[in-house]
């Protein structure tokens, strides 16, 4: 059993592997009784041989078992092993090994006469010095100094050895890691990732609102007892019991990967079906907590510049969506306000953090009550604020708010959309009647002469007069854009980008102030 180094085993398993490929190559090419004595120094590392032949019979069992993997990734890992053939591109497994592979081939016709003196080299003078432990929590404390020394180890490796320390149902804890990790890996985040967001749900629980701290040194704070420790509301009379609150532990974090990965599946129109039925039957139970409303405030949101706006998102889905028959209209409720506070705080201080106090103090608040109202005390005028926005970070997003503030707008928009310049960049004098280049250039950027489109329109409409683009627009879904479709007009000129700009300006400010009082 291997506590630490299973990368580096893993490795060079795919190495040995590769070189026992490239030697079988080259065997149906040239008979050498060299690539034979090769073959039965390297099969022993990999699998059982014949005591007679020193080759193996078959080329099962491995000699590697991984019991932390997914079922997926574990397959693959055997496949490549006993096949010697990588076919998953998006595993790390595959990519590795086919790494070896084209280095092998590379050294031997760069290197013919040496190509044998390498497989050697790695057999005889390549030294794995094992440290062995005659228990498991000395093997664990071994694994926590070596690790906890600023390597570049994931904080989740740290953070899973230790609660593997102490629970109690270690093959239960394994099995329930691998359906996390396999979770986080469909859903297009780190388990980190979801440590992360959860560590703002306790922050919250503990009425912290201090700066944020490393991840690590949040949780290894007093001997990890954050991990162990009750942190959430118990029941009078409720003993205080680690190996409890490590389950329950568990049992958030994965519900709340779960939840992400909900969204994520959402707006990336993902099919979830290959997932387990547990999995499945939880997602789709997510899901339904999200109303169409919801969907396109969290799809405004993934465009905002950082993730600071997930974490009173991951607080009020882990306190409240449980036994909670108005979660839908609170959670909608709850994500209008803050779309409105993250977008106009960006816009009036034109930096992506200045909402970070607010988001903490929000955190707090919300881990008890449903609700919470944004401060937003700048004495400032909006619509001059948005109409001076210089900066590009939040353009796709406020383009993307506009559009699904149009009342007409009653679908989701994909997530692979473009932003359409009305007025096309390429200048084209046949293309700009109306207008000089000078001006052109001055009214290009304006937000009146945007819009959000699909990105195969986008693509057809190109730097076509207007007139023409028009014809484009007319099969969009999108309302805006539908809207341009009907303008009486095949010029596109200084007012009609001067009314849009005035329209974009006046339905944002006007659903900020209602939203931020």
């Amino acid at each position: 059993q291997i506590i630490d180094g299973q990368q580096r085993i893993t490795s060079l398993m795919l190495l040995l592997r590769a070189f026992y490929k490239k030697l079988e190559e080259m065997e149906l090419i040239v008979e050498d009784k060299d690539i034979s004595s090769l073959k039965m120094q390297i099969a022993p590392c990999i699998w059982d041989v014949d005591p007679v032949s020193k080759l193996p019979d078959n080329k099962e069992p491995i000699h590697l078992e991984s019991r932390v993997i997914t079922d997926e990734e574990k397959d693959n890992l055997l496949k490549i092993l006993q096949e010697g053939e990588a076919q998953n591109t998006n595993s790390n497994y595959s990519k590795n090994y086919s790494y070896f592979i084209g280095k092998c081939n590379e050294y031997a016709k760069d290197n013919p006469m040496n190509w044998k003196n390498l497989c050697v080299t790695i057999l005889d003078r390549c030294i794995l010095l094992p440290i062995q432990c005659n228990n498991q929590n000395t093997a664990l404390v071994i694994f926590s100094t070596l690790n906890d020394r600023g390597l570049p180890l994931a904080d989740s490796d740290i953070f899973k050895a230790e609660i593997y320390k102490r629970i109690t149902n270690k093959e239960e804890f394994i099995e329930n890691w691998k359906e996390l990790t396999k979770i986080c890996q469909d859903g297009g985040f780190s388990i980190d990732d979801i440590f992360r967001y959860y560590m703002h749900v306790l922050r919250g629980r503990n009425k912290d609102k201090s700066r944020e701290i490393g991840l690590r040194k949040f949780y290894s704070e007093n001997n990890y007892e954050k991990l162990y420790k009750r942190y959430y509301k118990k029941s009078k009379n409720e003993d205080e019991d680690p190996n409890k609150n490590l389950k329950k532990l568990m049992s958030e974090i994965t519900n709340l990967a779960r939840f992400w990965k909900t969204i994520s599946k959402v707006h990336n129109n993902t099919n979830i079906s290959n997932n387990s039925d547990n999995t499945v039957t939880a997602i789709n139970s997510y899901e339904s907590l999200l109303t169409i409303q919801a969907k396109k405030y969290l799809h405004c949101l993934e465009h905002y510049p950082n993730d600071l706006w997930k974490y009173p998102v991951s607080v009020f889905f882990t306190e409240h969506h449980k036994d909670n028959p108005n979660f839908k209209c609170e959670f909608e409720k709850m994500l209008q306000k803050l779309v409105a506070y993250v977008f106009a705080k960006f816009i009036y201080k034109q930096t992506k953090d200045a909402i970070k106090d607010e988001i903490y103090s929000a955190c707090i608040a919300l881990s008890e009550n449903k609700e919470y109202s944004y401060r937003f005390e700048e004495s400032l005028e909006l619509e001059k604020q948005i109409d001076n926005l210089t900066s590009s970070k939040i353009e796709k997003a406020l383009l993307l708010l506009h559009a699904y503030l149009h009342p007409e707008q009653k679908d989701l928009i994909p997530d692979d959309f473009e932003i359409e310049h009305i007025l096309p960049k390429k200048w084209q004098s046949n293309n700009y009647n109306g207008w000089d280049k000078k001006d052109a250039e001055q009214y290009l950027e304006k937000f009146g002469n945007k819009v959000v489109i699909e990105d195969k329109l986008n693509i057809q409409a190109g730097n076509n007069y207007f007139g023409k683009k028009k014809e484009k627009y007319r099969v969009s879904k999108i309302q805006r854009v539908l809207d341009l479709s009907k303008h009486p007009e095949d010029n596109w000129l200084k007012e009609n980008i001067e009314a849009r700009e005035k329209d974009f300006v006046d339905t944002l400010s006007n659903y900020f102030k209602e939203n931020l009082g």
